[in-house]
């Protein structure tokens, strides 16, 4: 019997990949392995996915440097993926760790860590061995007052912009956690338990002991998102367009990318621009770094996203240094990689009229709110200001960021194949009349 249920779990990991990822290419498919029994049984599923489908699998530990243990836990990590022959790297979590918030900082190294590894590496899709249990510890946490977003099955990478470009892919979703170690059992494999899970100082500790008692509890799949009809959504130069009916969700996720920042907004501060929309007449307001210009319904009934200016003055940061060849994200919106030496991006705002008459003339073309947010090149010394298309190779992230949140990108072909995190001809990587 343990057999032929291996043999069904195999079957429906399968099809999850077989959902989502290419096959016969020779990037990888990146996989996070703690060596616990959630990630061991991806490694043992994927790997057997990656020979049947010819891919290269790319195995990710971290070390957290939090428990004595970990270098040991990542050496034999580092043996099961070899063993199984994928390829294996070893990251490390270093520096001070914060004495409050420690698992949502922990996280968030880990993911950034992962995305960095993943992105060097060429992978454009990193699985993770969350399961069905998981999702309703989740919900346990999220009642209690977590803000920890719902798991789903394929969602962008939640670091930026170090994960630009990246999905995380979880074909365990559906699976309990108890189903993979009798998997592991079944084939002889063991794993590391991890004491920090049930450790009561942290909220998930605290939500497994909570639910030991209901294990009988069936597991549910996370709820699914609406995908927003592609037409409630346009690009502008540097920011989006967005009608007035579209959802909360995909205000919040318009707002971030236009905004350039990593958290969406959520709570009161959304609630409110929802109230404002709603009524119908036009308004201006800030979210998620983003201002918003929302015409009344009778003037089309459109909201134009575009990056907060002000902040520039409010939140002043020196400008970026640019190597030559080494492609730099810039405000979270743009990636830009300048040829020769000596260059700086900053905004322009405070610097438009220092321009050259073309980029002046450029900028007229476009919306008022899009023209401080736009970077332009300076000399190191400050002199010699230019829209940054005139001395730049530059991508718009913003685009492709909000196609990721929004699940526009159902597949791993349909993710960015630019080497540097952005998709080369998106309408919002070129500025008009400029050259």
């Amino acid at each position: 019997m343990s057999g032929q249920l291996t043999g069904l779990l195999t079957e429906r990991v399968f099809r999850a990949l077989d959902a989502r990822l290419e096959r016969d290419v020779d990037r990888p498919v990146a996989l996070a392995l703690s060596g616990g029994g959630d990630s061991m049984a991806l490694l043992d599923l994927a790997r057997a996915w990656a020979g049947a489908r010819g891919r290269r699998l790319l195995a990710l530990t971290v070390d957290h440097g939090l428990n004595p243990d970990s270098p040991d836990w990542s050496r034999r990590a580092q043996t099961a993926a070899r063993a199984m022959g994928a390829d294996w790297r070893g990251l490390s979590w270093d520096g001070a760790k914060p004495t409050t918030g420690l698992p949502a900082a922990a996280r968030q190294a880990r993911h950034r860590l992962l995305a960095e590894a993943a992105r060097a590496a060429g992978a454009r899709v990193i699985l993770t061995g969350h399961t069905a249990d998981d999702a309703i510890e989740g919900d346990w946490m999220r009642a209690e007052g977590s803000t920890l977003g719902a798991l789903r099955a394929w969602s962008p990478s939640p670091v930026w912009p170090q994960g630009r470009g990246l999905m995380l892919l979880r074909p365990l979703l559906d699976e309990t956690r108890q189903a993979l170690r009798d998997h592991l059992t079944a084939r002889g494999l063991d794993w590391i338990e991890d004491p920090a899970n049930a450790d009561l100082r942290f909220a998930r500790g605290r939500a497994r002991a909570a639910l030991a008692a209901a294990r009988e509890r069936a597991p549910s799949a996370p709820a699914s998102q609406a995908v927003p009809p592609p037409s409630s959504i346009q690009n502008t130069t540097g920011g989006l367009i967005v009608v007035r009916g579209a959802s909360a969700r995909v205000l919040a996720a318009a707002a971030v990318c236009a905004g350039g920042g990593d958290r969406p907004p959520r709570g009161e501060r959304l609630g409110r621009v929802i109230d404002r929309v709603e009524n119908g007449g036009p308004f201006t307001a800030t979210l998620g770094g983003a201002t918003i210009h929302g015409a009344g319904h009778g003037a089309g009934g459109e909201m134009v996203l575009v990056r907060n200016a002000g902040e520039y003055a409010r939140r002043p940061t020196p400008p970026l240094a640019l190597t030559p060849g080494v492609a730099a994200v810039w405000d979270g919106r743009f990636e830009i990689t300048v040829h020769d030496a000596g260059f700086c991006v900053a905004p322009a705002a405070g610097r438009m009229a220092a321009l050259p008459r073309a980029d002046r003339a450029g900028l007229k073309t476009l919306h008022p709110g899009v023209r401080g947010g736009l970077p332009v090149l300076i000399r190191d010394d400050g002199s010699d200001p230019v829209l940054a298309w005139g001395r730049a190779e530059v991508r718009c992230l913003v685009g492709p960021r909000l196609a990721q949140a929004l699940d526009q990108t159902p597949h791993e072909r349909d993710l960015d194949p630019a080497p540097n995190g952005a998709t080369p001809g998106n309408t919002l990587s070129s500025f008009p009349n400029i050259h």
